[in-house]
């Protein structure tokens, strides 16, 4: 039942601030960017890159690229690695002279064939392994599950690692910028949710709205060199956080993303 009174008191985002009930609280440095990732195909391997372009759709060549199963008439024809974990073992890879494309020219085979992208060998090699035809599409905007940043702190991955008695290996989560906090500790990301994280000290940082956590599926679980899985991996997951581990986010102002800038949470 609805109580007579004054109206509650909502927090509303401004970036780069946050406005609380006529106060600026002025955002405040946790940490830096310690590594970027891009995954050019969906579900491939990934590349680590010393800097990137944060535009609209995300950081600019990630999940571009995708493969679409032929005999599926859902609303999520994509094949990934959960249902075809090898494809973790695919190296999306661009041929010297191939310019500047976002988007990767060859893929490299777990057996090291190097094979056009969008050509008919590769579509024929991956839908070999999964017993069904393929095709490699593709879109503009990219290929994503709930939105297109992710972002996890190294204290959350070595927790979870310590937690499954494995290397720690942020590979397994995909996210595409790792952090280090300044204050220690695992899942400082879950207070994250409704802020707004920077990169970079300078005015008009780009920056994402942080919109939801991470909640993971048995992706976690795949070794990204062996595709050999390890459900003590998910099975951390759940138990330490409620299944979620990292967050995702929307870009609301694009820019440049580095190695070593600082992170600002608004």
């Amino acid at each position: 039942m609805w109580r007579r009174g004054p109206p509650p008191r909502i927090a509303h985002v401004i970036n780069p601030s946050i406005r609380i009930t006529g106060y600026i609280l002025r955002p405040m440095e946790i940490g830096h960017v310690e590594a970027i990732f891009r995954y050019p195909v969906k579900s491939m391997g990934g590349e680590r890159l010393d800097a990137a372009t944060l535009g609209w759709h995300g950081v600019d060549g990630d999940r571009r690229l995708a493969l679409r199963r032929l005999d599926d008439r859902g609303g999520f024809p994509w094949l990934t690695a959960g249902r075809l974990p090898d494809l973790l073992r695919f190296t999306p890879q661009r041929v010297a002279g191939a310019g500047e494309e976002e988007v990767p020219t060859h893929v490299r085979t777990p057996e090291g064939d190097l094979l056009p992208v969008f050509g008919e060998a590769l579509a024929a090699d991956i839908g070999r392994r999964h017993k069904a035809p393929v095709q490699m599409m593709h879109l503009r905007h990219g290929v994503f599950d709930d939105a297109t940043v992710s972002v996890i702190a190294t204290d959350t991955v070595d927790e979870i690692g310590r937690l499954a008695e494995l290397n720690s290996d942020v590979r397994r989560f995909r996210p595409n910028v790792l952090v280090r906090l300044r204050d220690t500790g695992p899942f400082h990301e879950n207070a994250w949710v409704g802020r707004v994280l920077s990169f970079g000290a300078e005015a008009g940082a780009p920056s994402i709205a942080v919109t939801m956590p991470d909640i993971r599926c048995a992706m976690v679980n795949f070794d990204p060199d062996s595709a050999v899985a390890s459900p003590a991996v998910m099975r951390a997951v759940v138990r330490a956080n409620d299944n979620t581990a990292g967050i995702y986010g929307t870009v609301i102002r694009a820019g440049r993303l580095a190695v070593g800038q600082t992170i600002h949470l608004g």
